[in-house]
Parts: structure tokens; C-alpha cells; sequence
């Protein structure tokens, strides 16, 4: 039986409503206005929100870029993504549209960047043109899955390191015709950094599961048939309804995740339809 109680996760005494998800992770923010400037108090109680939900939710936002901009800011200082595209004029706001053209594929199970060495601690995304249909975005709760894990494998897990690396987006840069001192340039500058297999939660010291099928490449010091068959067992974990929820889009819906404590995959169900989203990524600190 899961020791991931979700009763011991609840916010009470709110200025917003929560409608909760599922137990285990996601919740919908209530009768707040994100276009307006969050005060310390109601930012402190946002970002609380976030610890215990692991994602939060906000509907009917029509926010500015200056303003998707502000509010992401009041939590961090924002990154600038080096592979891909952003809004003319707003470095910090990366733009990603799929269509008939252009597939959707972030349909991997994934936590944001961990191939730097300081991932980022969560990300904004708004949803600027959504599908006719589909294109919904799932989020797992990397904690719950960690503590469902058998005492055994903990106990192997503990101490273990696993390499991450940009491969995704080196092989696109090679296929773009990027030159080799241009991709030695980007190798020297994000080289393959190590995090925990098991990372801690740096506010709520909750331990989780810290490797993602997207940017992982293998355990250090283990043999490759070891690695790799850990590796698969602990990327199946998302996969695991229990740990889920779903959310489903509407124009102007905002999500906001604890990079950190979730990772989350967006369904690319939608073909040939319009999606188009604009996130801005809030800096985090390094895995321990």
C-alpha cells in the first residue's frame, strides 16, 4: 500500500479555490486574475500551491506577454531555451506551434532540461490556440512514484548518479546543417551534467524519482545491461494512472509545474489540427 497519504496535502483558508484533479497531483486555481500584481502573501500562497500539487492550473487568462512574463518572474529569474524558438522580441517566451506541418512531439515523458546542470525549477505555459480536439497534456507525480518503489530498489537506488545530455536537440541541430565547431560550441557549453537517480526536493525534501526518458542516457559506474534495465523500469513509473492527472485545454488556460517533482506529456493526438503554446521557464538550482 502507498505510503503517499493525499490527505496530508491540503490547502485550507485560501483567497482562491482549489479544485483538485485527482489525489495525487494537479489542481485548478479559482477566481484569481493573473493579469493583476500578485502581492507577497497571495505569491507565497501560488508557489505553496505548487509544493503540494505538484501543478497548478488557471483558466480564462488573457494575459499580455508582459504580463505572462511578470507573473512567471515573481518565482525565479527566467532561462533563455539555446534550441528553441522564442517570440520575436521576448528571448524569455519560447513559442511552439504544431500543424499540418509540424507534428506534435513532446509526446515523451519528460522533466524540462535536465540536460543543464541547474534544470529548472518549474514553467508557465499558456495556451494561445488550442486543437478542435485532443492535444491535452498529462503530469505525474514523481514523488508518489518514488514512494511506491520497494525497499529493495530504494535501498539500490541511493547514491546512484545518471548522466543527461541534449541528444534530442544535437541531432536536430546536425540535421539543420549546424556546423561541428557550432555543435562542439554548444557541447562545451551544456556538457553532459550528472544528477541523482533520486533527487530531493530542495523546499519540501520530499524525495523523487529524477531520470525522464528524454534526457537521461545511463546510470554512472553501472554495467549497460544494469543501467539500462533500471532505467526502463523507472521511466514505466510515470506511465502509471495512479500517478497522473490530465488536463484539458482551452484557450488562455495557463499550467504551471514544479519541474522538480513532476514530468508531464503532451498528447500529440491532434494531428492535422493548430496547437499553439508560449512558455516562459523559471530558472531552478542543481539536483542534490
Amino acid at each position: 500500500m502507498s505510503t503517499y497519504s493525499p490527505e496530508k496535502f491540503e490547502l485550507k483558508g485560501l483567497p482562491f479555490e482549489v479544485n483538485r484533479l485527482t489525489p495525487r497531483i494537479g489542481a485548478e486555481i479559482l477566481n484569481i486574475d493573473l493579469s493583476k500584481s500578485l502581492d507577497k502573501e497571495l505569491k507565497e500562497l501560488i508557489y505553496e500551491a505548487l509544493l503540494v500539487y505538484k501543478v497548478i492550473f488557471f483558466r480564462e487568462q488573457d494575459l499580455t506577454t508582459e504580463q505572462h512574463l511578470e507573473f512567471s518572474r515573481n518565482f525565479g529569474d527566467l532561462e533563455v531555451h539555446p534550441f528553441a524558438p522564442y517570440k520575436e522580441n521576448f528571448p524569455e517566451v519560447l513559442s511552439i506551434t504544431h500543424n499540418e506541418k509540424s507534428p506534435g512531439r513532446e509526446n515523451t515523458w519528460h522533466s524540462d532540461v535536465t540536460w543543464r546542470l541547474e534544470p529548472s525549477l518549474g514553467s508557465v505555459l499558456r495556451m494561445i490556440e488550442k486543437p478542435t480536439h485532443g492535444g491535452d497534456t498529462l503530469f505525474a507525480n514523481m514523488c508518489a512514484a518514488y514512494d511506491d518503489l520497494s525497499d529493495d530498489i530504494k535501498v539500490r537506488l541511493e547514491g546512484a548518479v545518471a548522466i543527461h545530455d541534449f541528444e534530442g536537440f544535437r541531432k536536430r541541430l546536425i540535421k539543420e546543417g549546424k556546423s561541428p565547431e557550432e555543435i562542439k560550441a554548444f557541447n562545451d557549453k551544456y556538457p553532459m551534467p550528472e544528477h541523482p537517480v533520486i533527487r530531493t526536493h530542495p523546499d519540501t525534501k520530499e524525495k523523487m524519482i529524477y531520470v525522464n526518458q528524454a534526457f537521461t542516457q545511463y546510470i554512472k559506474g553501472w554495467e549497460n545491461e544494469e543501467s539500462d534495465s533500471m532505467l526502463k523500469y523507472l521511466y514505466s513509473r510515470a506511465s502509471i494512472p495512479e500517478y497522473q492527472c490530465r488536463f484539458s485545454w482551452n484557450n488562455n488556460s495557463i499550467a504551471f509545474w514544479d519541474n522538480r517533482s513532476c514530468q508531464h506529456y503532451a498528447a500529440s493526438d491532434y494531428w492535422p489540427h493548430v496547437r499553439r503554446v508560449e512558455r516562459v521557464t523559471i530558472i531552478g538550482d542543481r539536483p542534490y
